[in-house]
């Protein structure tokens, strides 16, 4: 029970209202003490001037019988009377001070005195001009505190029901809505991506709701995307596995004849080693994904390994009928990066614009150099890319699927490989319009 927010919030409340009903009463229990004596001196005093008042004309040297009648109403009341007739009171006990004040014609007011052994509330008052007068006596209130605490149960009691109360009504308000994502979510793990929750309530309630909205809705387009992603994977692999399958068969049944068995092997060779790299890209971007792909960084002269790639891929830019163009800073430009994740990444950019680049266009590797970043531009003069397009470009599969059929294209993994890598070095890519007309991707790696 305590392990769950209904036990929690509850036992939270009634905790609350019992310190709650403890502190008031620490804070009030002095206020009580304080107004019970205030109201104690008050009345005493209200009683002196009365008693004075019935007195007075009374007042004779012996007390009268109307005397004896006030002053054992008064001692019925717990409150003694003491008599001062020409300066002398009738019977031992009140301070000298306070006999001498009233034999002197002046009032005494109620403060604590010993009277006897006991200190007592005290008050006196004069009756007429011949040392007379009248001192009541009173023992200070007492038992205010115990009386107070031993009330407290009673406050105890009600704020543990109150807390008890308030604490279910609470709790069960709290646990409402999360129950409600929890049997959403359970829906969401089984497979549901129709959960809409509504998002109503308190700002929290409404924002958690919003959240599994949201949630539910990028699933939904993460799966479609992945759906997509794996029918062009199939469509990618089923095309040369095709391919090899029908060579095979031809070899097998001994259709192609001793002259046509090299060309139908270079056919089979050239068809598997595309299988192996779409596999090996693959597995790359699953490493990428996983954050487990190993780096190794190193200082490069980053113009020297634009250069070496530029060469390395100028012969099959030619036999392609390309234009190949290099555009190098003066100077070397050190970086400390991992040189063949580069190099992986312009191999891949270069062999899209062998796939689509036509005949006679150019094909531009070009190093960029500033202050704290190099940026690396492969630019081609091919179709190049609506503003659509570099929206999706770096998406698994977009483009692949967008154009498949209108122009040559791969698997659409090459340019979210390349992103992924670029961003696993600490740099970016950007994909873009090129000035030959063609597209352009603006690898920026920091320095």
């Amino acid at each position: 029970m305590l392990k769950s927010i209904v036990g929690r919030s509850t036992l939270v409340t009634c905790a609350v209202a019992v310190i709650a009903v403890v502190v008031t009463a620490l804070v009030g229990a002095p206020l009580a003490i304080q107004e019970a004596n205030r109201a104690a001196k008050e009345r005493l005093a209200d009683e002196a001037t009365l008693t004075a008042e019935l007195l007075r004309p009374r007042f004779n040297t012996k007390q009268s019988e109307d005397e004896q009648v006030i002053v054992k109403r008064l001692r019925a009341r717990g409150i003694e009377v003491y008599l001062i007739r020409a300066g002398q009171a009738d019977r031992e006990g009140l301070p000298d001070g306070v006999v001498k004040t009233i034999g002197a014609g002046r009032q005494v007011p109620v403060r604590r005195a010993l009277v006897g052994k006991e200190v007592q509330l005290l008050v006196g008052r004069p009756v007429g001009n011949a040392g007379n007068g009248v001192v009541l006596t009173e023992e200070p209130p007492s038992g205010t505190l115990a009386r107070l605490w031993g009330q407290l149960w009673i406050a105890l009691l009600a704020g543990l029901a109150a807390g008890l109360l308030a604490g279910a009504l609470l709790a069960r308000r709290i646990a409402r809505p999360i129950r409600t994502v929890a049997a959403a979510a359970n829906r969401l793990s089984a497979g549901d991506r129709s959960v809409t929750l509504d998002p109503g309530g308190p700002t929290e309630v409404a924002d958690l709701a919003r959240a599994v909205n949201a949630l539910t809705a990028a699933l939904a387009t993460s799966e479609g995307r992945e759906r997509d992603f794996l029918l062009s994977v199939s469509h990618e692999l089923r095309t040369p596995l095709t391919t090899i399958r029908g060579y095979a068969e031809a070899l097998a049944d001994g259709v192609v004849g001793p002259d046509g068995a090299q060309r139908a092997g270079q056919t089979v060779l050239g068809e598997a080693e595309r299988l192996d790299r779409l596999i090996a890209d693959l597995l790359v971007l699953a490493r990428l994904e996983a954050a487990d792909l190993p780096v190794e960084v190193v200082d490069v002269d980053l113009t020297q390994l634009v250069a070496t790639t530029a060469e390395a891929w100028g012969g099959r830019l030619v036999a392609a009928g390309l234009v190949p163009r290099t555009e190098l800073p003066p100077m070397p430009v050190p970086a400390r990066t991992d040189p063949g994740r580069i190099r992986q990444i312009i191999d891949g950019l270069l062999e899209n614009a062998l796939r689509v680049v036509p005949a006679g266009a150019p094909v531009v590797l070009a190093l960029v150099w500033q202050a704290s970043a190099a940026s690396i531009e492969i630019r081609d003069g091919g179709p190049g890319f609506t503003d659509d397009d570099l929206a999706v470009a770096f998406e698994r599969g977009a483009l692949s699927r967008r154009y498949q059929g209108a122009r040559k294209v791969g698997s659409g993994l090459g340019l979210a490989l390349a992103a992924r890598l670029a961003r696993r070095l600490g740099g970016s890519i950007e994909a873009g319009h090129a000035p030959e007309g063609g597209a352009r991707f603006t690898v920026t790696i920091p320095l």
